[in-house]
């Protein structure tokens, strides 16, 4: 009985050792300079840094250098904190190699000690017990001594649940992180792609970056005239859905910097998502993201009923609201919401209406002392009526 008594104390020793373990605590291999933690900790500081280097730069002139530094602090201010998410990803995979551990040994331990409890159980039944003994001491003590190793055991239990919940957690957050630091490596490649195009546009001149700056603005704020109805407009007459009212401007004009038609719809006095009326089409490319097809692009959802007004292959540059550009590049300096769509062809430079209605042909001069040509159909027997933009009639 002895010799039973010692083993189990020396198997119960061992199960105190895996109930004493702290569950969940890593200790990274680090440097002797600077420990896991310390590294975050320094991160989100520079971090914090460069959010205000940025929100300073945007009170400044609006030069060529300053929008290059702008963009050279975003990408280094997304590239730490990329370095901080692989930081604590490291950190917090480490901590889940101790968690499989210590759940590994826990799962192990409980498995013996169930074993081993029932069967001194089985055998340490009171009255086998006082039968076994050599004495009424000796009895009672082996009696409440199963009663220890038996709370022992449900301490286990619980301690096994806990470190269960915790690895669960723990590989949750592990997978967010992962997520998080797909999307960042996304943002950063946007923001490189950004610079590259503005530097390529301006050809790194500051006289060029103004010039461009300034057609944008001119641009803005002739569309921003048409939409209130301050263009000079000239009644044409009714046109029915799907005629030919206009051609897209082929190459540059004075109000914009490459050919496409800027589609427009509204409702009463208000812009709308041209994509919530137009029909659905299969044959297109999104090109308003970093590049042509790339996933950052603006959504291309149309689920109306009214026609296209280009024929396909339809070409988007920019959606409606909220864009790629405005986001991301120097447009934002000029407009923070695209109140229409801009679309291309490469089959046809022919504009048609998009529903019947009442034909106007217009156009607007702003201060950049180029005239915006447009055409409005007024919709029939609604309060819709559409805009196209940068064509010839």
């Amino acid at each position: 009985m002895r010799k039973i008594i010692l083993s189990t104390l020396f198997i119960l020793g061992l199960s105190f050792l895996f109930i004493l373990r702290p569950v969940g605590i890593f200790i990274p291999q680090v440097s002797a300079d600077e420990t896991e933690e310390e590294k975050i900790n320094r991160l989100s500081r520079e971090i914090e840094q460069y959010e205000n280097e940025i929100k300073r730069l945007k009170t400044e002139a609006g030069t060529l250098a300053n929008q290059v530094a702008q963009f050279d602090a975003q990408i280094r201010l997304t590239s730490l904190k990329i370095a901080e998410t692989e930081e604590k990803i490291f950190l917090l995979g480490g901590r889940i190699d101790q968690l499989e551990g210590s759940l590994s040994s826990l799962t192990k331990a409980f498995t013996s000690r169930v074993i081993k409890t029932y069967k001194m159980s089985r055998f340490g039944e009171p009255s086998f017990m006082l039968l076994a003994a050599k004495d009424l001491n000796h009895a009672v003590s082996s009696y409440h001594y199963l009663q220890r190793i038996q709370e022992a055991d449900r301490d286990l239990l619980v301690r096994l649940e806990k470190a269960q919940v915790a690895y669960i957690d723990q590989k949750s957050e592990q997978e967010t992180l992962q997520q998080k630091l797909q999307d960042q490596k996304n943002v950063l490649g946007i923001q490189k792609t950004a610079k590259a195009s503005l530097l390529a546009q301006t050809k790194n001149d500051e006289i060029k970056y103004q010039q461009l700056l300034a057609q944008s603005r001119s641009e803005f704020e002739a569309i921003q005239a048409i939409i209130a109805g301050k263009g000079d407009e000239t009644k044409v007459g009714k046109v029915n859905k799907g005629e030919r009212i206009a051609t897209i401007i082929q190459g540059a004009s004075c109000n914009s910097s490459g050919e496409h038609l800027h589609f427009i719809a509204r409702q009463g006095n208000s812009t709308v998502n041209p994509f919530t009326y137009l029909k659905p089409e299969g044959n297109y490319e999104n090109c308003s993201g970093s590049s042509c097809g790339s996933p950052d692009g603006d959504l291309f959802n149309p689920v109306g009923s009214w026609d296209w007004p280009i024929r396909p292959k339809i070409k988007l540059s920019q959606g409606y609201g909220s864009t790629w550009a405005t986001r991301n590049t120097w447009v934002r300096q000029i407009y923070s919401f695209h109140n229409g769509i801009d679309i291309n062809s490469d089959s046809s430079s022919d504009v048609l209406a998009v529903e019947g209605g009442t034909l106007f042909r217009g156009s607007y001069g702003g201060s950049g002392g180029c005239r915006l040509r447009y055409v409005r159909v007024d919709h029939d027997n609604t309060d819709f009526d559409t805009l196209y933009l940068h064509i010839n009639y």
